[in-house]
């Protein structure tokens, strides 16, 4: 009994002994939670710009849709191009990605609680190009009467792949790292294309059908800004946004 009582006081000795302090300095920073960082509107800025292509476009190649009856029905018998490089008169690139690549660093921001939708319609990505913030709901969404397949092919994140059959609830998926760009593809329709740029912060955009561009409320501070291109590539630029001012770039292939 002597033995018996010796060994219950050492047990529960054990059991009470205090966690050691890395113990407590891990679960305190595991619990401990993100501080987001909150721009100043008093002295946010702007970065606005244009992105053009000066060089010979590449051919637009006809999508073959007959496959699918309904897919060539969709778009009331008039051809449907593969057309990545599109632009303006003057030479601006329609459908850039562009983003605040460096000069963020030490900031974190909330993910907006609005979601971001990819649509598939007329057996089309639409968008084809679109930025989504990590840890943002991604809306995939089915207006065709015909099942589609999303299939985004990530390297940082996980691969998924779902069927979606006509009139179902949207499919809503998050990505919990930064990736530029991931792909995503249709295993039904080949030719179904789309490009997600996935950023830890809310200052990306795509140009519009001049090549234009604007990320707002930004803090002051020296930034790179980058432009992706699905078949052009990267491009990177420097720019200084002053305390409650404006700056602008300009992003040129050649």
């Amino acid at each position: 009994m002597k033995y018996l009582a010796l060994a219950l006081m050492l047990i529960a000795a054990g059991c009470s002994k205090a966690p050691q302090p890395e113990t407590k300095a891990v679960l305190k920073k595991e619990l401990q939670a993100i501080e987001y960082f909150r721009v100043d509107p008093a002295t946010a800025g702007a970065v606005s710009g244009k992105v053009a292509f000066r060089g010979k476009k590449p051919p637009r190649v006809p999508i073959k849709m007959e496959t699918e009856a309904f897919c060539g029905k969709a778009h009331a018998g008039k051809p449907v191009y593969d057309e990545p490089v599109i632009t303006a008169k003057d030479g601006g690139l329609a459908s850039a990605f562009v983003y605040i690549k460096s000069g963020l660093d030490g900031k974190n921001f909330e993910p907006p609680k609005e979601k971001v939708t990819l649509d598939q319609h007329g057996c089309i990505y639409v968008p084809r190009i679109f930025g989504i913030q990590v840890g943002q709901t991604l809306a995939v969404k089915n207006s065709d009467p015909v099942s589609h397949n999303i299939h985004p092919l990530p390297k940082e994140n996980r691969e998924w792949s779902q069927q979606q059959s006509p009139e179902s609830a949207d499919l809503e998926r998050k990505f919990a790292r930064a990736e530029l760009m991931i792909p995503i593809k249709c295993d039904v329709h080949k030719w179904m294309r789309a490009y997600a740029g996935v950023l830890p912060h809310p200052y990306f955009a795509v140009t519009g059908a001049d090549g234009s561009f604007e990320l707002r409320n930004l803090p002051p501070g020296e930034y790179t800004v980058g432009v992706w291109h699905e078949t052009l590539g990267e491009r990177t630029g420097r720019v200084q946004v002053p305390a409650s001012g404006a700056a602008s770039v300009n992003l040129n292939y050649e």
